[in-house]
């Protein structure tokens, strides 16, 4: 079973009750399959980066669900049939999550091997602002205004 995230765009005119019977639809496809669906997003009308089926606007829809693959292939082939989708897109984020947990686990493991910040030890005055101090005022004026492009 791999994850999966499944982006679609409904024409803008669809009732709302519609909408919902498509996602009812993939929702009870999925779940017949085996997998289940993590998260079903209405992410509302939004407008298009370029025109579909002459619109400009869409209503996305975002799927976050656990399947097989033959189970996307009907997906993506029933949304193919559906009049009421423009657009489609599934990815597979699974080997995505792998990666970001493997970068976890190795950040975790650096920062364990790293010595702990002693508490003890007083934090020393930056090195610029001791600089500053030991000019005269006139000095310190005229390096800001060097600084500062001024």
């Amino acid at each position: 079973m791999r994850v999966y995230e499944e982006l679609f765009i409904v024409r803008p005119d669809a009732p709302e009750e519609e909408i919902d019977q498509v996602i009812e639809q993939l929702t009870t496809l999925i779940a017949s399959q085996g997998g289940n669906v993590d998260k079903a997003d209405k992410w509302g009308v939004r407008k298009l980066a370029y025109r579909v089926q002459k619109r400009t606007e869409g209503f996305y829809v975002l799927l976050q669900f656990v399947a097989k693959p033959e189970t996307v292939m009907e997906i993506e082939r029933r949304l193919r049939v559906t009049d009421l989708v423009l657009k489609f897109l599934t990815v597979r984020i699974d080997e995505k999550m792998k990666k970001i947990e493997k970068r976890k686990k190795a950040r975790e493991k650096r920062a364990a091997r790293r010595p702990a910040p002693s508490v003890s030890a007083p934090a020393a005055p930056s090195l610029e602002h001791a600089c500053l101090e030991s000019r005269s005022p006139r000095a310190a004026r005229k390096n800001r205004r060097n600084d500062h492009g001024g």
